[in-house]
């Protein structure tokens, strides 16, 4: 058994990866499920149209490889954070769509909770800010909007869980209810610093402890597939939500050490060891990985819009065809024109926290076109960057100048990652694999099954594909950052 398969269930897609005993990539299938938006701000997906692709993706990865299923030591799994399903025990039929991390819907209960007082509480235990981002509060809407389920609740006749704890119960056949450290790490109501599920917040939102699963850590056994699925018993032995699967995927393994994942929006981890950082600039603390008992804490900071700023150019103003058209455009704009850009297409994440803005583009002259508006649009995501950077500069010591990894769609982008480099004013590293995600449930999985190095082993087989280090003065570099800083106050203000 030398292979570890690794399911990715992203927002659009469901992807299998497997890899062989050396960490690399053997095949990979991928397929789409459809987004529902039965309301203003609502978001949802059909939990049998993802547990159709998972299955599916899974069985097309194995045959596209020309393996037995018999030769898989062992599954990891990594998933769409925060996402909320709530199922029946007996049948494992959903009581409704699955409410996606995207939904605004629990808005009016957040704010509830914020002037009632409660937020110092949760965010001291929980290390999150209260948001419908977070699924403690879908939860309770659930609870109290589907006809019959919170008495079924309190009877113990339901299971709640994200989507790793849906799938694990699924490819087990039922026999297994758990999550891991990281996924609870994001429900709102998991106490980080004490690593178990808070009573007092979950009575707080009325959530019965009866349908919480166990929490275990990111490298653990979570059960075995049923045989009917792949022909044989497999071991699922790796789980960990997507950011936190990338931030180990990069080996992000000591304190200090940051990653940033560029896809359709951002997000940057820094690993900030034991210590689980209260910050004061809006970020959020969190799990980074449990293994054998041990916590590793973890900064994060989410910017809404990255990648999808690109989608706009080409969808929205419809001038590029393709991503790839973006740095010859950059490339091409007229240095003397200062347009920036502020992609609050959905308000702007961290630090701001501000759901309500919108976007904004300043220093239009009547020389502006394609070119500059291509150029604003790459750098203002070095610019969301390097306020994540700066805030958790501020919020911790250890967070000095260091280098800081990527990953995600956005990072084959050499014009992109050169201006990060430039505008943080440190060092950009790109790795060879870029499925750091994927990479990181499988090295979980196979780690625990024993056919993958320890930590050690892994970082010391994290390849460098490119460095891109910071060209940009000093002068140069405060006054750019500087409009960008100026631009965001006035978009605030709007």
């Amino acid at each position: 058994m030398t292979h570890v398969l690794a399911i990715d269930q992203g927002t659009t897609s469901s992807r299998a990866i497997l890899f062989d005993g050396a960490m690399q990539v053997v095949a990979v299938a991928q397929k789409e499920f459809a987004q529902h938006f039965p309301a203003s701000g609502w978001v949802e997906h059909d939990p049998a149209e993802i547990w159709g692709s998972v299955a599916g993706t899974a069985r097309a990865v194995i045959e596209k490889a020309g393996i037995d299923a018999g030769g898989i030591a062992a599954i990891g799994i990594t998933n769409q954070r925060e996402t909320t399903l709530i199922w029946d025990r007996a049948t494992g039929e959903p009581i409704s769509r699955a409410i996606v991390w995207q939904d605004r819907r629990t808005a009016a209960l957040c704010q509830k909770l914020k002037a009632d007082g409660h937020e110092p509480r949760i965010t001291h235990a929980t290390g999150l800010l209260l948001d419908p981002y977070f699924s403690g509060t879908k939860i309770a809407w659930l609870l109290d909007n589907v006809d019959g389920a919170r008495a079924r609740a309190e009877r113990g006749e339901l299971a709640f869980g994200t989507i790793d704890s849906f799938l694990i119960w699924k490819l087990t056949g039922g026999r297994v209810h758990a999550t891991d450290a990281t996924n609870a790490a994001r429900t709102l109501i998991y106490n980080i610093r004490e690593n178990r599920w808070d009573d007092d917040i979950c009575r707080l939102l009325n959530i019965p402890m009866s349908l919480l699963p166990e929490v275990r850590d990111c490298a653990d056994d979570f059960g075995v597939t049923r045989a009917d699925l792949f022909g044989r018993e497999i071991p699922i032995r790796g789980v960990a939500g997507d950011q936190q699967a990338a931030t180990v995927g990069q080996a992000c393994f000591q304190p200090g050490m940051m990653k940033s994942t560029y896809g359709t929006g951002c997000f940057a981890l820094l690993n900030t060891g034991q210590t689980l950082v209260e910050s004061r600039n809006r970020l959020l603390g969190t799990i980074a990985y449990r293994l054998g008992g041990q916590t590793t804490y973890a900064l994060e900071g989410s910017i809404f819009i990255a990648g999808a700023v690109v989608q706009w150019l080409r969808d929205g103003l419809k001038v590029i065809r393709g991503a790839g058209e973006t740095q010859a455009l950059a490339d091409a704009a007229d240095p003397s024109q200062d347009v920036v850009l502020v992609p609050a297409f959905v308000g702007l994440g961290a630090p701001y926290w501000n759901a309500d803005c919108r976007g904004a583009v300043y220093g239009l002259t009547r020389n502006s076109g394609p070119a500059e508006l291509a150029r604003a649009a790459l750098e203002s995501v070095g610019f969301q960057t390097k306020d994540l950077l700066e805030a958790m500069r501020a919020d911790w010591s250890g967070a000095a100048h260091r280098v800081l990894r990527v990953d995600g769609g956005m990072s084959a982008s050499d014009w992109t990652m050169q201006f990060l480099s430039d505008i943080i004013g440190a060092p950009v590293d790109r790795p060879e694999v870029l499925e750091t995600t994927a990479l990181g449930a499988a090295w979980l999985a196979g780690m625990a099954a024993g056919i993958y190095p320890d930590q050690a082993g892994f970082a010391a087989n994290w390849a460098l594909e490119r460095r891109f280090e910071p060209a940009m003065s000093e002068d140069l570099r405060t006054k750019k950052y500087g409009r960008w800083q100026r631009a965001v106050q006035a978009t605030l203000m709007v």
